[in-house]
């Protein structure tokens, strides 16, 4: 093609791009109707979009050695044409000009300036063209770079190759859409921020919901024992500021309890806590599940997802069980911890977040980093201040109160008359050691409440909890000092003490390490006892 011939724009054309322009509320669907159209017209061969934003890839920019700054670059968002000879798909953005330093080449430099640059005949004037025999195979003769601007300061620049001489008539349509381009933008990437909001809040009110449920059904801090004060006295002095908690315990202690509390007693309690079992998080979905993804950014991803450190953002993120977090996948969560940043799955764009860090676990993340299972800088990074939650066996003051608590609470779930324990259960719930700790026992008084009759008096703990609740001695202090026990309570509770201290001891009455010694008895006395109350020796 000529030329001589001039390069122009349909009015009816331009107004319908504007006016399209003005409707997108995405910035992704914004920059691909603007070069999808001005690719359009026959006279234009390449349209394409570069916007401003922090280096990333410094290492591999083909333009690094004239790069001035590592601060920012021109980073192609959006580009489409259709080449007449070369076999390069125009359409992509990760080629040679993906990026452009700030004030290199003439987009770098309409970016610097602000200042648009053209060159109306490339034959003539090919200065700013960095391959002109391309252009020349191409048929390319113009080119124009408009910066794209919003109240002064430059976000991007707009771009045309031509086939056609470019002239002034032409340069003014482009600035107009490049001033529209500007203002379409910020509009776009402001609803792009409501809808990831909406999102968020969205994510947000499942969780509170969630953990409203949890709240009502675990019982929260209930008890008098000394341990269970120095919980709350640390929680108190930790809650307030921004530092990550490592809770450690048993299973069941109620790790989940803690973090909650210093999540409420924090200055982000306004704002969700979000929970991540980090044991029941396929390695393959990691980065999805704590990062999120955009759509099609894997098979299967049908629809943007937000990602757990999002929905947490100016909240607090609770790591349950991060122990289990695979060693090869332990990078990417430091990343976020140190820098207080990451990206989404098939997305550039780098989000900074502000999220509190509570972790927990049942493992000893000491010992797990001594034996290369566990990084020793992510160790540091969660364990700023450790709280310890003991097992239940080291509290057993609060054994009484908590069962009263789940005991009253499931009745009532139940819609079932009130029902009391006997002294006699207490001392069976205090002598057992809970290996499952809070958690067994709130699964027992459940069972214990579904089995009861209303208004029944003799309904039997025992078969819950089986031969091992068998009281200990220490175990007496629990019963109310107000209560009276039948003839038939007490000779059970005896003979259940006995049969524990036997079976402790293997069978051996006499002797220092036998049961008669533990029992504080004379060794005839005991075996008086067993003889009368019939008790057969377990071996």
């Amino acid at each position: 093609m000529s030329a001589e011939r001039t390069f122009h724009f349909s009015n009816m054309e331009i107004q319908s791009l504007l006016l399209e322009m003005g409707e997108q509320r995405s910035t992704s669907s914004l920059f691909r109707l603007i070069v999808d159209r001005l690719s359009s017209f026959e006279e234009v061969s390449l349209a394409r979009i570069w916007l401003i934003k922090e280096g990333d890839i410094c290492s591999s920019c083909l333009m690094a050695e004239e790069c001035p700054s590592r601060e920012l670059c021109l980073h192609l968002v959006a580009s489409a044409g259709s080449p007449v000879h070369d076999s390069a798909d125009w359409g992509r953005i990760d080629g040679t000009f993906q990026r452009f330093p700030m004030g290199v080449r003439k987009v770098g430099h309409i970016a610097a300036t602000g200042l648009p640059v053209v060159v109306e005949s490339i034959p003539d004037d090919s200065k700013w063209i960095a391959h002109p025999e391309w252009a020349r195979k191409e048929g390319i003769n113009g080119f124009a770079g408009q910066p794209i601007q919003f109240h002064g300061e430059i976000l991007g620049v707009l771009a045309v190759f031509t086939k056609t001489r470019i002239e002034k008539p032409a340069l003014d349509i482009l600035n107009i859409i490049a001033n529209h381009t500007a203002t379409a933008l910020v509009n776009a990437r402001a609803f792009e921020q409501i809808e990831d909001l909406k999102k968020q809040l969205e994510a947000e009110n499942t969780y509170l919901r969630e953990e409203l449920v949890q709240a009502s059904s675990y019982g929260g801090f209930i008890g008098r024992s000394l341990a269970l004060q120095r919980i709350i006295q640390q929680i108190d002095l930790v809650a307030p500021t921004d530092a990550n908690v490592l809770v450690q315990g048993e299973s069941g202690t109620g790790k989940e309890v803690v973090a909650r509390e210093l999540h409420q007693r924090s200055n982000r309690s306004d704002n969700a806590l979000v929970k991540v079992n980090c044991a029941s998080v396929p390695k393959e979905l990691f980065a999805s599940e704590f990062f999120g993804h955009v759509k099609g950014a894997f098979t299967g991803a049908h629809a943007n997802r937000v990602g757990k450190f999002g929905t947490a953002n100016k909240g607090t993120l609770f790591l349950d069980e991060v122990g289990e977090i695979p060693l090869e996948l332990q990078a990417q969560l430091l990343r976020v911890l140190q820098e207080g940043e990451y990206e989404r799955i098939g997305e550039e764009k780098v989000r900074k977040v502000d999220v509190r860090i509570i972790a927990a676990t049942n493992r000893d993340l000491q010992k797990e980093v001594e034996a290369g299972r566990f990084r020793e800088d992510l160790y540091f990074r969660l364990n700023v201040f450790p709280i310890t939650v003991p097992p239940l066996r080291a509290r057993r003051e609060d054994i009484a109160p908590l069962a009263e608590h789940f005991l009253k609470r499931s009745l009532q779930a139940m819609h079932r008359p009130a029902l009391k324990f006997r002294p006699e259960q207490l001392q069976q719930l205090h002598g057992y050691d809970w290996p499952g700790n809070v958690r067994e026992l709130q699964n027992v008084v459940e069972r214990f409440a579904i089995s009861s009759i209303a208004g029944a008096r003799h309904v039997d703990l025992l078969n819950d909890l089986g031969d091992e609740v068998t009281p200990s001695p220490a175990s007496l202090d629990c019963v109310d000092s107000d209560s009276v026990l039948t003839e038939e309570e007490m000779i059970r509770l005896q003979v259940r003490n006995i049969e524990k201290a036997l079976e402790r001891c293997n069978g051996k009455i006499y002797g220092p390490d036998g049961a008669a010694n533990l029992l504080g008895i004379k060794p005839t006395t005991l075996s008086t006892r067993i003889s009368k109350l019939n008790i057969r020796k377990k071996r």
